[in-house]
């Protein structure tokens, strides 16, 4: 058929040139080479960490495998917010995927039902959520364990986009307040918090329409605890207001969410209309415009940092795996002290779970170690840890060691304290994120008793 003469009633299409630039999508250097790195970074966590997380089954307090798939993985920015805010629209825009035939499926009403992975590929088709579980070199093999009922509602995209070659975007279902997770037949909160704890990026998106602020989005922002640095909250369709409105609804936007994140540095608002039409005359156009570029610019920030962070990431992990297996130990350790020829396990181990305080567990770590009481998991935990856990299935730590491997302990210090610093410092950025400065961690010094005297 005859290319059919553009409608005059077509919204005019803004420019993309922005987008090139900031997002360097345009240049053609070669990607960092992070391969050597990243064979590292596995080999440590292999080595140094991984025994000391399955000796004390780890995985069951936190439900938090590390694959090598993750280990490899892309950063992930995350889209969550109310339904039909534009976070599909969005996604399109910042790929150029408007009018092709995958874009995203976007409309008034709740229209995306499934967490869609977009992804790079050599060209454009459709993966299936039980393919994608089924691939290890994927980082979403864990996800098999959400059941099928989740996996028919995850699907693939795979796009050949410059972006996708360094970063993965993930859209996710609009949240629907008055409405029951169980109608959606799979654990809802349970999958977002999945994709939460990888993400290196969250944003949250909001419409001027929909600000109403109910439990399921409560429950969201507290999934989202501890990840404040991750997140971002934008306020779309900004220019579907007039700006005395707009200023009123960014006041609304923060007072709804004050409570829900609580934190002394609110995180970032963008306010911006983040879709390919031109904006609406007589709004603040620049104003949009350099908000969006801000935004830009921090997704290009996430993939510059990418190496750091999931150096961080590990060892954060390493940090929280150390911690669970000096609590088992001193549990354990409590246990065979005050068991006697006589005294029943059960009774003796139920009084130290029912109140560890009453035997300085919590505070016996802290005393050790250069511990943050926030690092601590919760004593509630440890309740169902061992309730599926018997206590008498463990080692001592004392008795982790090999003549030839050594102490598991001391790996995952060494690891901790030495390799993954190192492995930071070897990138030769000459940056290191703040996450991991010497002054929180004490990178080099041995854990101090601060109740010894010198």
């Amino acid at each position: 058929p005859p290319e059919e003469v553009e409608d005059a009633s077509e919204p005019i299409k803004r420019d993309r040139s922005h987008l090139e630039s900031t997002l360097k999508l345009n240049e053609d250097k070669p990607a960092d080479d992070f391969s050597g790195v990243l064979q590292r970074l596995r080999k440590i966590y292999h080595s140094s960490i991984k025994p000391l997380e399955q000796s004390y089954r780890y995985n069951e307090l936190r439900q938090h495998e590390i694959t090598d798939g993750e280990i490899t993985s892309k950063p992930m920015v995350l889209f969550l917010g109310p339904w039909s805010v534009g976070k599909s629209s969005m996604i399109n825009y910042l790929l150029g995927l408007d009018n092709t035939p995958y874009q995203l499926y976007t409309g008034a009403e709740p229209t995306t039902s499934e967490f869609t992975v977009i992804m790079h590929g050599p060209k454009l088709k459709t993966i299936e959520g039980i393919v994608m579980a089924a691939d290890s070199a994927r980082s979403f093999s864990p996800l098999e364990k959400f059941g099928q009922n989740f996996l028919e509602k995850l699907i693939g995209i795979e796009v050949p986009h410059k972006l996708l070659e360094r970063v993965t975007f993930v859209d996710t279902p609009g949240i629907i307040e008055n409405r029951k997770q169980q109608e959606r037949g799979y654990p809802f909160n349970d999958v977002c918090q999945w994709f939460i704890d990888r993400a290196d990026l969250i944003f949250v998106v909001f419409d001027p329409t929909k600000l109403d602020v109910g439990l399921e989005l409560e429950m969201l922002f507290r999934q989202l605890k501890g990840r404040e640095s991750q997140i971002r909250i934008i306020l779309n369709k900004a220019d579907s207001l007039a700006t005395q409105e707009l200023m009123r609804v960014y006041g609304a936007l923060f007072w709804s969410l004050a409570p829900l994140i609580n934190v002394t540095e609110p995180p970032r608002v963008y306010v911006s209309s983040f879709w390919p039409h031109e904006y609406h005359p007589d709004t603040h156009k620049d104003l949009f415009l350099k908000e969006e570029i801000s935004l830009l610019e921090d997704l290009n920030q996430v993939i510059e940092n990418r190496m750091e962070n999931k150096i961080a990431f590990i060892r954060q992990h390493a940090i929280r795996v150390r911690i669970h297996a000096l609590l088992v130990d001193r549990y354990l350790q409590t246990y065979k002290d005050k068991m006697t020829f006589f005294s029943d396990g059960e009774l003796v181990f139920r009084d130290i779970v029912e109140d560890p305080d009453k035997f300085f567990i919590f505070k016996s770590i802290l005393a050790k170690t250069n511990v943050s009481k926030f690092d601590l998991p919760n004593r509630e935990a440890y309740k169902d840890f061992f309730g599926i856990n018997p206590i008498t299935s463990f080692k001592l730590l004392s008795q982790q060691c090999s003549y030839m491997g050594g102490c598991f302990l001391e790996k995952i210090e060494k690891a901790i304290t030495r390799e993954l610093p190192d492995l930071l410092g070897s990138i030769g950025l000459g940056k290191k994120p703040n996450v991991l400065s010497c002054d929180i961690t004490g990178c080099g010094e041995t854990p101090k008793n601060r109740y010894k005297k010198p």
